[in-house]
């Protein structure tokens, strides 16, 4: 998913997912776009890029990449974003999918590989992360085995603190789902738009999104398994949400690309 305009990058008006991993004149200039990093570490298999803000740019820089392209019209949320894509995973061959964001670089290959093959115990994986602070994040909340539901921090914030000692593991915002769980949830995720206040132009508006972390609820209502895996490293799952955080990406990946060449 890369079509979010990234309002928080101050100083920066392309798209986020072409940020440099290798800054060279400044962090907002360089080499390696983060989007080329993720699609390299995807599993093999047909792929296809959302996209909206600055869309030519994305379609350009990874041209070449075998990539297709489905556009979200309107920024109406991650759900919306899905949707945008549902062309695309009906007529795909495909058994399994992969939702990923497209400013969460590091999630290794190893990591998908784990999210696919857990798919053989449950209809959706969500790829979950353990921080020492889970403030500002959703949380898994874990019945047994599995995920009986995503609750976002505005949300699970307000809840006593016995219940929130509870909560150990945080989501991620990427999961793999079996193609034909998803499909019949599309239209029911299409139906059901959640109605959320934001800012525009210094005004509150209600406007409709949809969200992902909806069809944990719907399926687990129909009585679907959903299942999780945990990140090794919780650097694996850190999305790129501002300069600072993207000064700390481009550390990480000069780190890892100097323990590669090492350890040839």
């Amino acid at each position: 998913m890369a079509a979010g305009r990234g309002s928080r990058m101050k100083d920066y008006s392309g798209n986020k997912t072409l940020l440099p991993l290798i800054a060279e004149s400044s962090p907002f200039y360089g080499r390696r776009p983060i989007i080329k990093h993720i699609i390299k570490n995807l599993p093999t298999g047909a792929k296809t890029v959302v996209v909206n803000h600055q869309k030519k740019d994305i379609i350009k820089i990874t041209s070449g990449m075998g990539l297709y392209f489905c556009e979200q019209p309107i920024l109406n949320g991650t759900g919306g974003a899905l949707l945008a894509a549902e062309n695309f995973i009906r007529q795909s061959d495909c058994e399994n999918i992969i939702i990923t964001m497209g400013d969460v670089p590091f999630v290794k290959p190893d990591t998908y590989r784990r999210l696919v093959d857990s798919l053989s115990d449950a209809q959706m994986v969500v790829l979950g992360f353990s921080p020492d602070d889970k403030k500002k994040y959703g949380i898994l909340e874990i019945n047994g085995t599995g995920v009986s539901k995503i609750t976002e921090w505005k949300y699970w914030k307000d809840y006593a603190p016995e219940k929130q000692a509870k909560f150990s593991v945080c989501n991620s915002g990427i999961y793999a789902i079996k193609k034909t769980a998803l499909v019949p949830y599309l239209t029911i995720l299409s139906q059901r738009p959640q109605i959320v206040v934001k800012e525009i132009n210094g005004v509150s508006t209600r406007i409709e999104e949809f969200f992902i972390t909806d069809l944990v609820e719907y399926m687990v209502a129909d009585g679907l398994s959903i299942g999780y895996v945990i990140a090794k490293d919780e650097a694996e799952t850190m999305g790129v949400d501002d300069p600072d955080a993207l000064i700390t990406a481009q550390k990480i990946y000069r780190k890892q690309e100097h323990f590669s060449r090492n350890s040839r």
